[in-house]
């Protein structure tokens, strides 16, 4: 779905919930880490990215940039509809339907979008999916101008809470890191408001920041 149709569909009288998917609602770097030996490589864990950490096998060396954005390509192409579910989310999701109306804001290429949609559905999470590219402070902006109601923001990614920090000071934002290994390397975003990392505990904190 594009913004601007989605947009148009958003209730102004409700709140409004966006959601990243990998690293939030999807156990992403897992499921590149268990994909990347099929190709010949390896992820080693060492700091809060992906360049630098994936290593050629044939070579025991880090792979170049170019090399990594092919595999990411693969990677999505192959394995987007499939991706495991962060535990905890389906339930939280379905409570917070109750008082948000919810999107995932996504960086999943554009061809893909389908795909991440129907993994979403697998995991009984019927929810629209918005593709976007780069920053996602502009689309967040935009989705936020169409509901009176106040918007939550939820991502893994410092500069994309930097990016909605800047595009729409009002939007909440949460930061959230799913996976239990990387969640230590990374301090809570500057430009976040709170930091959660399990979504029972974001889900009792978005039902009290909208009362309080």
């Amino acid at each position: 779905m594009d913004p601007a149709t989605f947009s148009a569909q958003i209730d102004p009288a409700r709140p409004l919930l966006l959601l990243d998917a990998d690293e939030v609602l999807l156990r992403f770097v897992e499921h590149l880490e268990a994909y990347l030996p099929t190709r010949g490589f390896e992820l080693r864990l060492t700091s809060f990215q992906l360049g630098g950490n994936i290593y050629d096998l044939s070579k025991d060396a880090r792979a170049e940039g170019p090399v990594v954005k092919d595999l990411l390509a693969s990677f999505f192409d192959d394995c987007t509809h499939d991706v495991p579910l962060v535990d905890g989310a389906r339930e939280a999701i379905e409570s917070l339907k109750a008082h948000y109306d919810i999107a995932v804001l996504t960086n999943v290429p554009e061809r893909c979008r389908d795909a991440r949609m129907a993994n979403l559905r697998a995991h009984g999470l019927d929810v629209p999916v918005i593709a976007n590219r780069g920053e996602k402070g502009p689309v967040a902006a935009l989705l936020a101008g169409a509901t009176d109601g106040p918007t939550v923001f939820v991502d893994d990614l410092p500069p994309q809470h930097a990016s909605v920090a800047a595009h729409a000071p009002d939007i909440y934002r949460v930061h959230f890191i799913a996976d239990p290994r990387l969640a230590p390397m990374l301090e809570k975003a500057g430009d976040a408001h709170v930091r959660i990392d399990d979504w029972p505990t974001l889900e009792r904190h978005l039902i009290t920041h909208l009362e309080g």
